[in-house]
């Protein structure tokens, strides 16, 4: 049987993807290209693999078990990319991050990790939770920084620090009712500013409010949680700001007055997220210790 590593990426980006538009566009290809590699895997195995419907494509019984052989060759494979690499060592580093973290700790963590070797090839990929993971396990990402636990066996998180969550909006807004305190649960939700949907940190402060996005009488969602600070600034609203981000949140949006929840404060836990089968110790504990001092850092400031 001969199958191509490049047959192997293609059809589980159509097993995530469900779709062969989608699928192709995950992977920087045509359409038709991918449809080819696909029919091309197909006749080398001797079953077919999806069935090709109105909506998009299933897997079938021979499709959902090549799925699972497939995706253990790509983690045995990123092992031994990242084996060849060296990271620490003047190699490659590939290190994803989610946006509500990567602007704030980068700045504070980046200059580290250069001189200390582990990034001076350090390449970075900036997307939500969901996307990290599935590219973590493609092998396409050596670790991610996460603000949500994993629920994969394949993967193993380290946690790197407890942020915080302030209340943040208009000095006036603030003024009124940061005297009280209040909870967050008794935030009025018509109030609230959130990240759009995919978001982890507006699913959380969904969370700590008791709340969920369809129950909640929510009428904005940004993209960026600088877009949420500048909007509750003007007293759009307010929103929820990591104690990570809110230095430089403040400094960016004129305006913008935080106050603390009362104890037990809601917080989310960053974590550096890695394939199971990577090998602890090494790079990779320095990394989790640059970025967590790196993290302490800024929170401290």
């Amino acid at each position: 049987m001969n199958i191509s590593l490049r047959q192997l990426r293609y059809f589980l980006a159509l097993a995530q993807q469900a779709h062969f538009t989608r699928a192709a566009e995950v992977m920087n290809v045509t359409q038709p290209a991918l449809s080819m590699q696909i029919r091309a895997l197909e006749e080398e195995v001797g079953a077919a693999l999806v069935e090709r419907t109105p909506a998009g494509v299933l897997l079938t019984p021979q499709g959902r078990a090549l799925e699972a052989h497939a995706r253990k060759v790509m983690m045995a494979m990123a092992g031994l990319e990242q084996g060849m690499r060296q990271p620490g060592q003047g190699g490659r580093l590939m290190l994803g991050m989610i946006p509500t973290v990567a602007p704030y700790l980068l700045p504070e963590a980046l200059p580290v990790l250069r001189a200390q070797d582990i990034g001076r090839d350090l390449h970075l990929r900036e997307a939500q939770t969901d996307r990290l993971v599935e590219e973590l396990l493609q092998g396409r990402l050596d670790v991610a920084v996460v603000a949500t636990a994993p629920d994969s066996a394949d993967l193993t998180a380290t946690p790197l620090f407890t942020d915080r969550f302030l209340l943040a909006g208009s000095q006036d807004q603030i003024a009124r009712i940061g005297a009280m305190r209040p909870e967050p649960r008794d935030l009025d939700p018509g109030q609230l500013l959130l990240l759009d949907e995919g978001h982890c940190l507006g699913d959380q402060a969904l969370e700590v409010c008791g709340l969920g996005r369809r129950g909640a009488r929510l009428d904005l969602g940004a993209a960026s949680l600088s877009t949420l600070c500048r909007l509750a600034a003007q007293g759009m609203g307010l929103t929820f700001l990591p104690q990570l981000a809110a230095r430089q949140e403040r400094a960016a949006a004129p305006g913008l007055s935080v106050v603390e929840f009362p104890d037990p404060q809601p917080a989310r836990e960053v974590m550096l997220l890695r394939r199971a089968s990577t090998p602890e110790g090494g790079w990779l504990d320095d990394l989790a210790a640059t970025l967590s001092q790196a993290g302490e850092r800024v929170m401290a400031g």
